[in-house]
């Protein structure tokens, strides 16, 4: 369970891409190239998580030009084609000089269980698949790619302020 005592110590969010920034939906043209839907007020909130100092990036398994062009367009360090999520998500710590235990990792799938166990605060999306639940402390109200980043950057970032509501 996340608390606002635990959530007023992230200094470092890794978030996975398809199923978090987006709803797992992939649209493909005839000539193959690929475009998702994401949420738009996701910017918002990253932008207020910099704000208080706390860094974020993206980690994704798939190397996808899309995946790229979102990243740039929040501002994100975006890491691709990245088969050990885990260890990716250590060497950023290290990178950064930032505690793992200070560290979220927000996931939707199997893939992402090793990197939920790296970190002090894994956080599955909504709708994430059910296999992931024993491994997160807690599950965001809003699904991926309609909402769930900017859940947690508000939650981190109202834990961080004076008079935060609880969660």
């Amino acid at each position: 369970m996340l608390s606002i005592d635990l959530l007023s110590t992230v200094r470092l969010i890794a978030f996975d891409f398809d199923g978090v920034f987006t709803d797992n939906t992939v649209y493909v043209s005839q000539d193959g190239v690929e475009s998702v839907r994401c949420w738009r007020s996701d910017g918002l909130g990253l932008a207020r998580l910099r704000s208080l100092g706390v860094q974020a990036f993206i980690i994704s398994t798939e190397a996808n030009p899309v995946v790229s062009a979102r990243a740039q367009k929040l501002k994100l360090l975006c890491k691709q084609g990245v088969e050990d999520k885990a260890a990716a998500i250590l060497a950023t710590c290290r990178e950064l000089q930032v505690d793992p235990q200070q560290t979220m990792f927000v996931g939707n799938d199997i893939n992402d269980i090793p990197a939920f166990q790296s970190i002090g605060i894994p956080v599955g999306v909504a709708d994430a698949y059910p296999e992931i639940y024993p491994y997160v402390l807690y599950r965001t109200q809003k699904p991926g790619g309609l909402g769930a980043v900017r859940e947690i950057c508000d939650l981190v970032y109202n834990a961080m302020n004076v008079g935060a509501d609880g969660i």
